[in-house]
Parts: C-alpha cells; structure tokens; sequence
C-alpha cells in the first residue's frame, strides 16, 4: 500500500496536527494530548502507518499502555481499523507484562528460576499486619495497612533510596524503612515478588546485563507509550534503557492530567523529555472534540495555574453553548438535592468528587430510597480509618461505660491528660467495683484539673446515650475535646462530618451504627444497574470516560484541594507539587463533561478552585438554594427544567 492509498483511506478524518503525530515515526517522540483531542485514534492509526507505510515489522513494535484493559482495547481498536490480520503480531503490553518477559529471560539465560510473582493480597495483607504489629505495637485497621501497601509502592515506584524512605516515614509518622525492609526479606525469603519488585527487578537486569539489554532492545526497534503521565519513575527509567537516548520511543501523555502521585505517577519524565532524549520531537494535540467550548475555555484558564507544565492551551472544537453552572446551597443540603435530581433524572449525568467519602450520604438516601445509580470502583477504606473507628467506639462506650477495650483506645483523645498509668488504674477500679470506668476516677488521687475532666467527660456519655446520633457526634467533636485532637495531630475533619450527615437519618445510636453497618455491606455487594442514568465516580476512576452531564461536589478548601497553600514564600516543594496535582485532578474532572458542567458552591465553605476557575467578579449564580429541607425537591425540579430546555 503506498502512502497515499494508506492516508486517503484511513486518515481523511484526521486534522494536520493529528496526521503530523501518525506520521512522524523515526527518533525520540513526545506528543502532548489534551483531554478529547483523539489521542487513542492517533495511536492506533500510527502503528498502521509504521506497518503499511514504512514497512516496520509488527514484531518489532512494542506498545505500552497503563493496565490490561487497556492492552485489550488497544488491539481490538486496531483490528477495528485494520483488520485481524496482522494484530496477533503486534504486541501490546503493559509495564508488568514487558517486565516479566525481561526477568524470565534473564532467568533461562543464568539456568535460575525467577522469583514467584504473589498475586494474593490476603497474603501480603497478613504479612503486612504482623510486620506491622512488629513493628508499630499495635494491630492495624485495614485503612492502616491499605496506608502502607501504598508508601511500599511509592517507594518501589519512585526507586528511593533508604535515607529517603526514613524521611518519608518520618513525614508519616511511622516506622516505614523497618516495615519496607522487613517485607521486602520475608517475599526473598519465601522466593517471591510482588509487582512493584517486578519492575526493579526487571530494570537492575536490564541496566547490569548488556547482552539482555541489546536482546530486548533488538526486537523492539520501536516503543509506543500510552498515558505517558501515569508512568511512574522505575517504568520511565525501564523505558529509557529499551528506548535507548536516541531509539524510536513515542511517547503520548499530558503532564496536565497526572493524578496519580500515591501511585508514584511521575509527570517531570514529560517535562525533562527533550533533556533525556537529545533530538526528541515535541507535538501537540490541543483540540478538545469533546465539550462545550464554554467548559473547554474555563478549564484552559483554569490550568494555566500550574508552573510545571508544557506552555499549551486546550482548544475548543465545538461551539460554545450553555455557561458552566454554579449551584450554591449549603454542603449539608447538597445530598437531599442530589436526591431530588436522581429522582427526576432523564439522561446520564455523573456525580463526580475528589474522595469516596463525599458520596457515602448520597449512597444512604438513594438506597432508602430505592432510586437506581451506578458507582464506579468503591473503596471501603471510610469505615476503617482511624477517626472513624474512635467516633464508633466514643458511641458505643456511652452504653457501655465500664468496656475496658474501648476505654484504653479513646481516653486520650479528649484532651483530659489523662496518664496511661491511671487510666489502666481506673479500669482496674472499676472491675472490682462493677462500676462505670469514669466514675473509678473519684477513687483516684488525681490532679484536680484531670479530675474535672472525667467529670465532664462522665457527663457527656451519659447524656449522649439518650441523644440522636447527629447531636452525640456533634457533642464529640465540638464538647468534648476530639476536635482539638484531631487539630493537634494535623487531621481534617470531614470524615467526622460525613458520619454525621449519614447519622440525621437515624434516631438513635444504635440505629446509626448499624446502619454504618448495612451500608458498608451494601457498598461491597453493589452490583451494576443496567439503565441506570445517575452515576457515581470518583474524578480518579472517570479519568478516559466521557459524560454528556457532570456534576462536582465538595470543591472545598480542606477537602478537595485537601491543603490550600496561602503563600507560596512558606511552602516547601513538595507542597507546591501536590497542590498542582490537586488542581490537575480537578481538571480532569472538569473536562470530562460534554455538554453540561455543574459546579456545587457551598454559601458555608470557601473554594479556591472555583475562584480560579472563573474569577469572582465574573461569577454567576445560576441557581441558589437556601430552601429548607422540604423545598429541595421544587429547587431540583426547577433545575432539571432549566436543563431540559438547555438540552
């Protein structure tokens, strides 16, 4: 097929910057995709380019995308295109998967075995927890050792050093190089791997055999790289060694929407590309065919905030239509609101948030309610963190006040000074006296101030017995010091208020923790709802998904971003690095609305995304709602009629 035949055919529909990126195929590539400029379409058509018009054998092209779907939907867009013919001798792959072929060659190479990948997560969960009681003197929540799977890959992920590891153990208040090195030698010594080992593993050999390193770089002559921004720091480095400074490497990303920095996602590879690479090529693709030209013009003005970028624009393809919306309510009224258009919905509209938290709420009313919706990939981690454990153990100690186990993990959290010492004392008391733990403090010689303070706290747990669990919560966090723990020990409170939304649909305590309960279950057995039109996601799990709607909730200082840097002389590198990618997550989030783009702004919380988004001066309120409860529904209804007409 010659060039021409090859373009008049498949390529008609491509605009020149997509066509000059099929096109350019020899050296170092780097292609800059904004979100919806066809980035998957100009890869798939390039890998036809390289076969039919360049002549480049299959067998010597490797692409390399982020998960497995991936892998799969590479190939079958592919044989959409180009038939089956030729796909079975293409290679898609993603990091893992190129990874374990280098280490089974190096193992055939040396006559060893390689390690066994462990692919079971009860096992390393249950190594995790008994190195972690090792190590921490404590048995964890599964929120904790989700916590240390997470810095282990980061490690891993970002090939860190030991003295780095110390220092970000040392940021999270944990032991974390005992904890890394003790689990690293147990898989050793059961001669195993995880994932993350895979990829140090397979770059060590690469980067210490030559003869290795020359096989693979022989078969792949040329390497593709899709969402080049979630690759971490061990999987560029991977990439560089097969690539080599001067091979055939396209890679294809926006350092604009890398938002998985706990997974070690490593965006600065985008940005330092033409230093690693000499010679390297960089295109951009900076028209948006996905939304509204008014949701593509905020977004643009909105990233431009960002320092560390590419100096790029997002560039409206479709015509302007209908103004972003700001809705502005109270947080606390947003669920019932949101209940009301879930109600009355007739078309798809996703309900998109920075946290699986926010949502908890919603999920509560929609399921008392029997309204239908989809989630996208719950995490359970809410119902074992930390201030949730102490907000349901507070409660339950109110109706048994003499619960030794429960004491010892709550009494000093309420500021009363309490010595360890005396406490276990006042347990002792008690259980000789069969009385309440708290009353065993008038049996103490205790400072008169503590003694004032078991005082106090007796009489709040015997109050909050016979309260609802909205008013008992509320009681904990503002009377009876647990705030003032969590300000102290640097950690936000939203998760205490998400309990206490769900806990205004119960009466009672009891009632509240087993709803908790039944809601945890409801989460973990939630199957998908066909025909459903609301949907809930995360802005994380959206990201490559499309939404004629969207909605974005709890855009608020504190949460999402978590941490607002108010001046940028006092804040360190780190800092400002994660402040970025909490603007690029809210970007995403953004840009994934095609026609419609809805924005919660809350009359009791301040937001500086939004503020940036579209300047206060320029801001208008399309719908503002101060409506008691009983009037949620009208307002609900009032909005979708505005939709409609809009649609």
């Amino acid at each position: 097929m010659t060039e021409k035949e090859f373009l008049d055919r498949y390529t008609k529909q491509l605009n020149p910057a997509q066509l000059e990126a099929v096109q350019t195929v020899e050296g170092p590539v780097l292609l800059l995709a904004v979100p919806g400029s066809g980035k998957t379409t100009v890869l798939v058509n390039r890998l036809g380019y390289m076969i039919y018009c360049k002549n480049i054998a299959p067998e010597n092209i490797l692409t390399l995308t982020y998960t497995v779907a991936a892998t799969k939907d590479m190939s079958e867009r592919f044989i959409s295109i180009f038939g089956p013919e030729l796909a079975d001798r293409l290679e898609f792959r993603t990091i893992n998967g190129i990874c374990a072929k280098i280490i089974a060659y190096y193992g055939r190479m040396i006559g060893k075995d390689p390690f066994e990948l462990c692919t079971d997560e009860k096992f390393t969960g249950q190594l995790l927890t008994n190195i972690y009681v090792n190590v921490v003197g404590e048995y964890p929540t599964d929120s904790d050792i989700k916590g240390v799977r997470t810095l282990i890959t980061y490690c891993k992920n970002m090939y860190l050093s030991d003295d780095e590891i110390k220092k970000l153990g040392k940021d999270e208040g944990i032991d974390l190089i005992k904890i890394y090195k003790t689990y690293n030698n147990e898989l050793k010594q059961r001669n195993m791997m995880d994932y993350d080992d895979q990829m140090m593993y397979a770059y060590r050999m690469l980067k210490s055999s030559p003869v290795v390193l020359n096989h693979f770089q022989e078969i792949y002559k040329y390497i593709c790289v899709d969402e080049a921004q979630d690759t971490s720091k061990i999987q560029h480095m991977i990439i560089g060694l097969l690539a080599g400074a001067k091979g055939n490497l396209f890679m294809v990303g926006d350092e604009d929407q890398s938002i998985y920095g706990f997974r070690a996602a490593y965006p600065d590879a985008l940005l330092n590309f033409e230093n690693e690479h000499p010679g390297a090529k960089v295109l951009v693709m900076d028209k948006n065919y996905r939304s509204n030209a008014r949701i593509v013009e905020a977004a643009d003005i909105f990233i431009q905030h960002n320092k560390d970028r590419h100096k790029k624009h997002i560039c409206a393809t479709k015509a302007a239509a209908t103004d972003i919306e700001f809705v502005k309510l109270g947080r606390e009224k947003q669920y019932l609101y949101l209940l009301s258009l879930a109600k009355e919905i007739n078309r798809k509209t996703a309900v998109l948030y920075r946290d699986n938290e926010s949502v908890l709420p919603l999920v509560d009313l929609l399921e008392r309610e029997g309204v239908p919706y989809n989630i996208k990939n719950v995490d359970m981690a809410f119902f074992t963190n930390r201030v949730v454990i102490d907000i349901v153990n507070m409660l339950r100690f109110a109706f048994v006040p003499m619960d030794e186990e429960i004491f010892m993990k709550i009494y000093f959290k309420f500021q009363t000074y309490l010595s360890k010492k005396d406490a276990i004392e006042m347990c002792q008391l008690a259980e000789r006296n069969h009385s309440g733990i708290l009353d065993a403090a008038e049996l103490l010689n205790l400072n008169g101030h503590v003694l004032g303070n078991c005082r106090s706290l007796r009489t709040h747990f015997k109050n909050m017995a016979s309260e609802n669990p909205y008013k008992a919560i509320n009681r904990i966090e503002k009377f009876m010091g647990y705030g003032e723990y969590l300000i102290s020990n640097n950690i936000d409170n939203n998760k205490v208020f998400i309990l206490k939304m769900i806990a205004k649909q119960e009466k009672d305590i009891p009632s509240f923790l087993n709803r908790l309960n039944e809601l945890r279950m409801i989460l973990q057995e939630k199957q998908y709802t066909p025909g459903a039109k609301f949907i809930l996601s995360t802005i994380h799990s959206s990201k490559g998904l499309e939404y004629e709607n969207v909605i974005l909730i709890d855009a608020i200082n504190g949460v999402f971003p978590n941490k607002v840097i108010r001046a940028n002389s006092r804040a360190t590198a780190q800092d400002k690095k994660n402040f970025e990618e909490e603007r690029r997550i809210f970007y995403v989030g953004i840009t994934r609305a095609k026609e419609k783009l809805t924005i919660f702004k809350y009359t009791d919380k301040q937001s500086v995304f939004i503020n940036e988004l579209r300047p206060q001066k320029e801001e208008t309120i399309k719908a503002e709602v101060k409506a008691p409860a009983g009037s949620y529904a009208a307002a609900a209804s009032s909005y979708l009629s505005r939709m409609r007409k809009q649609s």
